[in-house]
């Protein structure tokens, strides 16, 4: 009899669950926005966490002063005034803009790396690095294909 009791409550509450928070409320925190116009280089980096091949990218060249948005949502991601040339390959950012990454551990590759992705669609962009060139010591490694870069007028 007890077994039964337990066992209709948990699918009551089973059932309940299920219709009082909808698999879209559960999830929309995760939830991407996919701009239709990217490339499918474009969607695995920012999809799939890939990574793309080392100076390779048109904005290692930029130099104007700007703003770097993210490919995928347009959120402002980072000022111009915090690129410096890291000689890794990728575009490097000493910092970003307030509230413009949320962070979780990668254990890929067999080490401890600090992942980033931006806050507004969750789109993967990079890794922050502890070795970079000013007081923050950060080095955002942001890979080019995730970014827009909008100059200022």
């Amino acid at each position: 009899m007890i077994f039964r009791r337990k066992f209709l409550k948990t699918i009551s509450l089973s059932f309940l669950t299920f219709f009082l928070f909808p698999y879209k409320f559960l999830y929309s925190a995760t939830k991407k926005i996919i701009n239709k116009n990217l490339s499918k280089e474009q969607k695995n980096i920012m999809f799939n966490e890939g990574t793309e091949r080392p100076f390779t990218s048109e904005l290692l060249k930029e130099n104007r002063e700007g703003f770097y948005h993210c490919a995928n949502c347009g959120a402002k991601l980072f000022a111009s005034s915090a690129k410096f040339d890291s000689g890794t390959g990728w575009p490097s950012f000493s910092e970003a803009l307030p509230g413009a990454f949320k962070t979780k551990i990668d254990y890929s590759f067999g080490m401890r790396r600090m992942e980033y992705h931006c806050a507004n669609c969750g789109a993967h962009h990079g890794h922050v690095f502890l070795d970079g060139p000013t007081a923050s010591g950060k080095r955002f490694c942001n890979n080019g294909l995730c970014l827009i870069f909008k100059p200022e007028n």
